[in-house]
Formats: structure tokens, sequence, C-alpha cells
């Protein structure tokens, strides 16, 4: 198998550790370890305190995968396996159910590894675009006039990124029920769950939903802790699970000791640690906001309802492409071009998930001040 150049982490590797103002971040704020060790109970401390380095278990400790079922509801552990971040559970999951042939459809614009890994394993993919002028939602009835005989996988990701956008319950529930009769297995990308606006009205997670529902989560996201590398999914096939766990033993084989136990302590703190995060959403979209009022000549988007991520639709003369160039080698300030996504040169994905949004929101103010547009 040949795997196409990843393109948005090979944009990354250019620019994210060298560029001081990253405005098109997809994780929250991140934790130090002290921080993150304050928050624990005393059976986590003490857990961390004993720590020895030998090998975990391979689907992940038991308590870890306790906690994680903790997270839905009518799941138990043996219905969550952990890998070393999101990437991880994809691969395994697409290896393990799909086969050459298989039909799938895909949802995008989305992280290009849900599209590709089935289009390398020879599947015959079908992506249904989201459209801004649909803001960007679902449409269930285009997934069902492209459902076959042979519809293995539909892939939905939920909170979306890079729009930001969700599916409601009721459309969940419509998809699910298509998908049902057909026998089809529906995975859903869900690493932005519990991570938006304070008020944002969440819907149930797919692996609670449905048989063959698989839902991804991981701790990068949502908690900011991606340096854990820790990640997992949740269903209720068991099946899949135990192909899951058999296709791990040819990749990393288990997690790391320590980030099973910081992963812990951050899952029994998800009430202060989400609150904290939403609360820098809440205050950054206001910011984000006020500042798309004040270049409503320049921008526009369709407000995201989850997740700390944007797709923002540019005006300007020139494609997204060279305007991102250009902020970044000028002011250091570094956004996403939708063409990272196939979707075009006139969208920029933007993060507003971290504690200095506003310097980097000022410095691409001071940009366009000085004709930057």
């Amino acid at each position: 198998m040949t795997f196409p150049v990843f393109k948005l982490e090979e944009y990354f590797t250019h620019y994210e550790f060298s560029a001081p103002y990253l405005l098109c971040c997809s994780d929250a704020q991140t934790l130090s370890v002290s921080e993150l060790v304050a928050l624990a109970d005393d059976e986590c401390r003490d857990k961390w305190e004993r720590l020895s380095l030998g090998y975990t278990e391979v689907s992940g400790s038991p308590s870890l995968r306790q906690d994680i079922a903790a997270r839905y509801h009518g799941l138990r552990a043996e219905n969550i396996v952990c890998f070393a971040g999101a990437e991880e559970g994809i691969f395994t999951v697409f290896s393990s159910l799909l086969r050459k042939g298989d039909h799938v459809i895909v949802i995008t614009p989305c992280y290009q590894s849900l599209r590709d890994i089935p289009r390398t394993l020879g599947c015959d993919v079908t992506s249904i675009d989201l459209l801004e002028e649909e803001k960007w939602q679902v449409d269930v009835v285009k997934i069902k006039h492209h459902l076959r005989d042979n519809t293995r996988l539909v892939i939905i990701n939920t909170p979306h990124n890079p729009t930001g956008q969700m599916m409601d319950q009721e459309s969940l529930k419509t998809l699910i029920n298509m998908l049902r009769t057909h026998g089809t297995y529906l995975f859903s990308d869900e690493v932005y769950f519990h991570l938006g606006p304070s008020d944002t009205q969440w819907s149930s997670q797919v692996a609670e939903m449905y048989e063959r529902g698989i839902s991804l989560n991981v701790m990068s996201k949502a908690y900011g802790l991606a340096g854990l590398r820790i990640g997992w999914i949740a269903t209720q096939d068991k099946e899949i699970l135990q192909k899951c766990v058999y296709f791990k033993h040819y990749t990393t084989i288990c997690n790391a000791a320590p980030s099973e136990i910081l992963a812990q302590i951050a899952l029994r703190a998800h009430k202060t640690i989400l609150q904290r995060n939403n609360h820098i959403i809440d205050k950054n979209l206001e910011l984000f906001e006020a500042f798309l009022e004040k270049y409503k000549n320049l921008f526009s988007w369709i407000k995201p309802k989850g997740s700390c991520t944007g797709f923002v639709h540019y005006y300007g003369h020139e494609s997204v492409d060279d305007f991102a160039k250009r902020l970044v080698q000028k002011n250091g300030v570094l956004l996403l071009p939708g063409s990272i996504y196939d979707a075009g040169d006139r969208y920029f994905r933007v993060g507003f998930g971290r504690k200095n949004f506003s310097d980097g929101l000022s410095r691409l103010e001071n940009f366009l001040a000085e004709g930057g547009r």
C-alpha cells in the first residue's frame, strides 16, 4: 500500500513549531504535568507515585477503560479499546473492518485519513461534500441516495472539523435507522465531544445509539492533552473490538503507562477541565465575532455549534493560500487554508481553543491595517 502525503501534517511540519501565533489550532488549551497531577484524586495520585514503567495491557488498563466507559451511557470497560492517539484508532478500525472492493461513504471536508485510508485499502469511496449554503450540515437524504448493497461503512465527524457544526439527535436517529436496514457500520469521529460553547446542546454518541456504531475519541482535543497520545474507540460490537486488538499487536502493542494514569486523572476531573476549556472558547468566540463584524467585507462564517474550530470564508482578492502565506511570513500568524482539506481556495480554518487567541487575532488585525488584505 502507498499512502498519499498527509497534507495537514506536512503543512504543520513547516510552520507549527516556528510560527509564534497559531490561529488554526484544533485542540483546547493544554495543562502542565504538575497542573494535571494537582487534580488527581487519592487513588490516581497513589498510582502516579507508585508507577512502574513496564508494559501495559493491549486494550488499555481496565481502570482506564472503565473511566472512559463512564463518559458513555450504557457502555462498560469491555466496550473500549485504547490506542496511541486517534490516528491509530482510525487506522486500526478501518484495517480491521474494510476489505478491497467494499463501498465506503465519507462526509467531506474531513481529516484526511478518514477518506484516504479506505481508498488506500482498495475501497470504493464516495465523498459527500458539506456546503456552506446548507450551513455545513450533513444531509441524510444524500447519504441514502449513495447507499449500495455493498456499502460497508459510513464515516461522519461530529462536531465537525473544520466547520464546528454538529448533527442533532433526530438526524443521527434517522441516519442510524437507515443504516440498520442495510447492515452498514457507522464510524463517528467524536474527538470534540463535550468541547464547545457553554450553551451547546449535545446529542448522544453513536456507540450508545447503534449496535454497529463505532465512536472515536482522544485526550488531545477536548482535554487539550495531545502529548499523552491516548485515544480510544467505543462500540457495542465485540467482534470488531477483538479484531482491533489483534491488529494493534502489529502497531503500538500497548500504550505508555504514565499516559494511561494521567489520562485517568483528566477523565475523573472532566468537569473542571472541560468547564475551563469551554470558558476559554466562550471568551474567544466573543472576540472573533466582533472581529468578523468589523471586517465583514473580508470574512464570514457559519458560527460553530461545537468544538474549537470554525471555517471562515475569505472574500479578498487573492487565494487563501497566498493570504495565509503572507500573513505567517510577515506577522507570524498561522491559518490553515481550506486547500489542505481539498475544500477550495476561499476558506481557512480558525482555532479558538487557546488562551493566547487574542494575541494572534491582534496580529492579524495589524496585518490587515498595514494593507495585508
